[in-house]
């Protein structure tokens, strides 16, 4: 799975992607930006460390756990309404080495979003923080990818 993939669908069916990031820092940013033509696709990310940044810019309901489906899940959701974008996937968790809040190193939610629909999904990753990152990148790219590639399997609407 390769972010030149991402890319060649997002160009394809004029798709905007964006990322919002908690547990990896800018490091998907870092790497959906490095593909090719990203300035066509590729609205842009945001980095919500602190809860109540996550709460007052992205939409996530106060109260929620920062390590939780539901906050990856809002994240997503609020990062694709505060980009445009037809695509928006999110990274949060616990990249280690210590538990934090009752979450074990490696747990990682990544979220997404598209338009009327959203979900997430739960990583458990052994290693180190910069391991626990790098799969969670990773993992973030393939679901960009298999998100862009429900776009091309829509049915066309003709007029």
């Amino acid at each position: 799975m390769s972010v030149e993939r991402l890319g060649r669908l997002a160009r394809e069916h004029d798709l905007r992607v964006a990322v919002v990031e908690s547990l990896t820092s800018g490091g998907l940013a870092h790497t959906v930006g490095a593909g090719d033509d990203a300035a066509r696709w590729f609205a842009g990310g945001i980095v919500a460390y602190m809860t109540d940044v996550k709460v007052h810019l992205l939409g996530v309901t106060a109260g929620t756990d920062p390590c939780s489906a539901a906050c990856a899940a809002q994240l997503a959701a609020g990062g694709r309404e505060l980009f445009g974008a037809d695509i928006c996937v999110s990274t949060t968790g616990i990249g280690g080495p210590d538990a934090e809040n009752g979450h074990r190193p490696g747990t990682v939610y990544l979220g997404w979003a598209v338009e009327g629909a959203h979900g997430d999904e739960l990583l458990t990753v052994d290693g180190s923080p910069e391991h626990v990152l790098s799969v969670a990148i990773e993992a973030a790219i393939r679901l960009l990818i298999e998100r862009a590639e429900d776009f091309a399997i829509r049915p066309t609407i003709k007029d």
